[in-house]
């Protein structure tokens, strides 16, 4: 699970339709720090180890410095500057790539975003006939998922300039409409304050951008009982415990859903005591399904954090791309689970963008099937089941 112990939840900051939340460390982490390395608004093309390629809009990296022995690790200054005003592709050598001795450098959030693309991207593993040439020989290459910048979200950038830093703090949770839209952990304030402004040039999935036009929030106002107040120090201690009723709810009921266990974890790279992971979810339907990425130490202890909810659309191409890959890829299986026909399924498939997987005339047969079934249901005055 994500545990987000040694971080304390500060009362909410609200712009419009965002809510910020940020989380103060009890104790920094000195032995690893992080701090970005700015590209600019050029596309990237990155070369992964199994000889795929990903393209994205890549505006920064992180560089991730520890030390081995414990002892405070060297902070390098982040450089926030102009994007380049001409349009060229950078070509880079993998998600995560050790540049010196003590030193990683990794791109946020789309080392995330690859795992989602890569979800059982081989395709089919056994040669069922419903499946095309295309589907066997090249699985579901290429596969594409949409995303916003933070900038086009409505008010995060302003939102942003006026937040209140708060001293000691690691972290920030972000709603839209009061939906968690991410999440971001760093293990040093310094670090904090330096990436605080990558924030508006990080991705956001549909469900945020739409949230953030159309919700507006509203504050949550801090009940004191005048009855227990009659000093200064009753005031104080009436202010303590609104501010710990806020956080108890908080982290109960609103980030409840992040902090389950994601239901896959993979590590990436270990940095001495530290290791980078990122993990998927279980893709059920109709609730929260976040991805990221964690930089934990030996305990377990969070260090570093990085989500991105995604949208009903991509929770069901996840659902189903899972449940085809749990049953061996053979429809009638993974029809069966899902308590419809495999027709019914194979037009799922078309509807989730993944109909060149199927060949041409199963699908025509599919289609065929279903409208000869409404047509006998209707005559018959009984409503069609949904596909």
């Amino acid at each position: 699970m994500i545990d987000l112990t040694g971080l304390d939840t500060r009362p909410a900051q609200t712009w419009g339709a965002l809510r910020l939340v940020p989380l103060v460390r009890r104790e920094p982490i000195e032995d690893l720090r992080l701090h970005a390395k700015v590209y600019g608004d050029e596309a990237s093309l990155v070369y992964l180890p199994d000889k795929t390629v990903y393209t994205a809009y890549v505006p920064h990296a992180f560089v991730a410095s520890w030390s081995d022995d414990g002892t405070p690790a060297a902070a390098y200054g982040t450089q926030l500057g102009r994007p380049l005003e001409h349009m060229c592709i950078r070509a880079r050598r993998r998600m995560a790539r050790r540049t010196e001795k003590g030193r990683l450098r990794f791109l946020p959030l789309h080392l995330a975003v690859e795992g989602f693309l890569a979800l059982h991207f081989g395709g089919p593993v056994i040669a069922w006939e419903e499946w095309s040439r295309q589907a066997l020989a090249h699985g579901l290459s290429a596969r594409a998922e949409d995303a916003y910048i933070g900038a086009e979200v409505r008010g995060l950038e302003d939102a942003l300039k006026v937040f209140e830093i708060y001293p000691g703090q690691c972290g920030l949770l972000l709603y839209a409409g009061d939906a968690l839209a991410s999440a971001f952990v760093v293990p040093h304030p310094e670090d904090y304050r330096a990436l605080h402004p990558t924030l508006v040039r990080d991705m956001y999935g549909e469900l945020i951008y739409d949230y953030a036009l159309f919700y507006p929030v509203r504050d949550f106002p801090a009940v004191i009982d005048e009855s227990r107040v009659s000093s200064l120090d009753d005031l104080r201690a009436e202010a303590v415990r609104a501010e710990r009723d806020w956080a108890g709810f908080h982290d109960s009921v609103m980030a409840a859903d992040l902090l389950r266990a994601p239901a896959q974890v993979e590590q990436v790279y270990r940095l001495g005591r530290f290791t980078l992971s990122r993990f998927l979810p279980a893709f059920e339907r109709k609730s929260e399904n976040h991805i990221g990425e964690t930089i934990t130490d030996a305990d377990g202890r969070l260090a570093y954090l990085k989500t991105f909810r995604l949208s009903e659309a991509q929770v069901r191409r996840g659902h189903l791309l899972s449940t085809l890959a749990g049953h061996g890829w053979s429809l009638p299986a993974a029809a069966a689970t899902l308590r419809i026909s495999a027709a019914a399924l194979g037009l799922r498939l078309e509807r989730a963008g993944f109909g060149h997987l199927l060949r041409q005339d199963v699908l025509d047969g599919y289609r065929k099937a279903l409208s000869e079934r409404s047509r006998r249901t209707r005559r018959d005055g009984a409503p069609s089941p949904p596909a």
